[in-house]
């Protein structure tokens, strides 16, 4: 099983974004994958994560100068999307 690295961090803007990094991979800037959002995130870890078969553990930090607030924004993300994706599933 392949565990993808996602980690949260903020720009000189103050705003956050999640660095992923597939650890079979060596990490190079061309390996750097950068998500702005939550459905960026799903969908680049999807893609990841088909490389081995969907089967992808994540693993979440946060670096240095995250606030609190940034940490509980994405956590609220994840959570929406994923009632979103469970909703539609259900129809």
């Amino acid at each position: 099983m392949v565990i993808i690295e996602s980690v949260i961090k903020s720009n000189a803007m103050g705003r956050w974004y999640i660095e992923l990094s597939d650890t079979f991979k060596e990490m190079t800037p061309e390996n750097r994958v950068i998500c702005v959002d939550i459905h960026d995130y799903a969908q680049k870890v999807e893609q990841m994560g088909s490389e081995y078969g969907e089967e992808v553990q994540v693993a979440w930090s946060s670096a240095d100068g995250v606030t609190v607030e940034q940490i509980h924004e994405v956590r609220q993300q994840i959570m929406a999307y994923e009632a979103e994706i469970e909703a539609s599933t259900q129809k």
